[in-house]
């Protein structure tokens, strides 16, 4: 099993980055996200590997960061969720983001990626909610799962969705500003606080 490659970027595709090493080209199947952190062709990289094999194929899967591959791992533990739809998830949310969406059941963020339409998403919410929250690889992702769905104010967080803020989005100022300013704050403060804290 492969669980790192460090080579020279050969060339990129929309899907795949093929690596270089001593002569040897591996064709990695990336996210977006990892595929537009590449140096360019002819420098050196280094990408975490998730390797799959298969009875038709082997295949790799590679990721700019530990925390990438770790998500992708627990993605592929969803119900209908593949190695292909894994990445496209990852393509659109970083492992924070997606963290940050499932902590606040933000089914539309989640189905933002290419093929995941609001069954799917809301059973990628439901089968991670409690392992997003034990996961904190940025603060943001990890203060909002320490803090879990009860400790923040619903009524704030509907308040910021209704002024056209993603659900993620407000649930993230919203857990943080009701952090800074206590759990006794009023509702109205709590909002105030998010807004400031959205167009920070």
């Amino acid at each position: 099993m492969i669980g790192k490659l460090t080579g020279v970027v050969d060339s990129v595709s929309d899907e795949w980055v093929i690596v270089d090493v001593g002569g040897v080209g591996y064709v990695v199947f990336c996210s977006r996200r990892t595929l537009t952190s590449l140096p360019s062709p002819g420098e050196t990289v280094a990408l975490s590997i998730e390797t799959h094999v298969r009875e038709d194929h082997i295949h790799l899967y590679g990721f700019a960061d530990t925390a990438e591959r770790t998500w992708f791992r627990l993605l592929c533990t969803v119900q209908g969720v593949g190695a292909r739809m894994a990445l496209a998830i990852l393509s659109v949310l970083s492992p924070a983001e997606l963290a940050q969406a499932i902590v606040a059941q933000d089914k539309a963020a989640v189905a933002r990626a290419n093929g995941v339409g609001t069954k799917l998403a809301t059973r990628v919410i439901t089968e991670l909610k409690e392992k997003a929250g034990k996961i904190a690889f940025a603060p943001s992702a990890g203060e909002a799962g320490r803090a879990g769905p009860g400790a923040v104010p619903e009524d704030a967080v509907s308040a910021l969705v209704n002024l056209g803020y993603r659900r993620s989005e407000a649930f993230g100022a919203v857990a943080h500003a009701a952090r800074a300013l206590g759990s006794t704050a009023p509702l109205e403060a709590v909002i105030k606080a998010g807004l400031k804290e959205l167009s920070a």
